[in-house]
């Protein structure tokens, strides 16, 4: 993939999985039943092979880019952890789907409250490495590897895991699709225009390289970025100085922040001569977005960035 989203939030909440170094968790959780071979089937993951329900009926996620994949294929999990959440308040593109999912940790998952739910299927990423063991008795877990720059690979893990191949292969024909009509709705209108995309994080500016997220979507559309952003970057992302700002400009600049802090910080920098002096500032093409749809590493989030495409670049004078 190609994709930025989770190493920042890693870095941003210092990741430690508390919850693992717990004895009284520990010794609460008591070793998940075994099913029958007949009514599940192996999946292969980062901890080995574990037989999995057929048909899951309550599943927990572990991770805002597992969260959105089980989404998009269909599956309403019952609890999951969301590393990007936010205000209570805020309208992001997985929110909107998930309804009254239980929020089972922030970046990490509290053992007790994924117990209390009896799930028949925890499916996360490979950060749970360390406490598969106490996940593996409260039910059936599978972990897969999250690599930015192939976020592919782990929605389609999450399929296999879930049985949804088929799904799967129709979600990305009508990505296709849709990828198809909006170069059609674009037509020559940004020939040789420059993109820029960039995540403002507390006090820190980043800018998406092409191997982002957002930046496999910008190709497969066609449409440019500029020459400091038109590079492949170890996690889609690069940090810039304020005094190195004009590598976020573009022709059309979209913007994110990640939290209230950021915000702040943004507005600040708003007021200074180098943001003013920005030629997309200047000729008012700065477009604001949702950090967890263009940030999202799954497949729901690419119809939330397709429609700001749509809205930003087709529909707006």
């Amino acid at each position: 993939m190609r994709y930025f989203l989770c190493w920042l939030i890693l870095g941003i909440l210092g990741f430690t999985l508390v919850t693992a170094c717990n004895p009284q968790t520990s010794q609460n959780i008591s070793s998940s039943p075994k099913l029958p071979a007949a009514e599940c089937r192996m999946v292969k993951h980062t901890m080995g092979e574990t037989c999995v329900p057929i048909h899951p009926q309550r599943v927990v996620t572990l991770s805002s880019c597992t969260l959105g994949n089980v989404l998009a294929l269909g599956i309403q999990p019952i609890g999951t952890t969301n590393e990007i959440y936010q205000e209570k308040d805020s309208p992001t593109s997985v929110k909107s789907k998930a309804g009254t999912i239980k929020l089972v940790g922030i970046s990490e998952p509290n053992l007790e409250a994924i117990l209390l739910l009896k799930p028949d299927l925890i499916i996360g990423i490979d950060w749970y490495n360390p406490i598969y063991p106490l996940l593996s008795k409260i039910a059936p877990t599978v972990l897969g590897k999250i690599d930015y720059p192939n976020w592919e690979e782990h929605f389609n893990f999450v399929a296999v895991a879930l049985g949804k191949q088929e799904t799967e292969k129709a979600l990305w024909h009508r990505y296709y699709q849709r990828i198809e009509q909006l170069k059609l709705s674009l037509g020559t209108r940004y020939q040789g225009k420059k993109i820029s995309f960039i995540t403002i994080a507390k006090n820190q500016i980043h800018v998406d390289s092409k191997n982002s997220f957002s930046g496999s979507i910008f190709s497969d559309a066609l449409l440019q970025r500029p020459v400091s952003q038109n590079i492949d970057s170890v996690y889609g992302s690069l940090p810039i100085s304020l005094e190195e700002l004009e590598k976020a400009d573009g022709d059309i600049l979209f913007v994110t922040t990640y939290s209230k802090g950021s915000n702040q910080f943004l507005e600040a920098k708003q007021k200074e001569p180098l943001w003013k002096s920005l030629k997309a500032v200047q000729q008012n093409k700065v477009y604001y977005v949702d950090f967890s749809s263009w940030a999202a590493t799954n497949m729901l989030g690419i119809d939330a960035v397709i429609d700001d495409l749509y809205k930003y670049l087709v529909n707006t004078p």
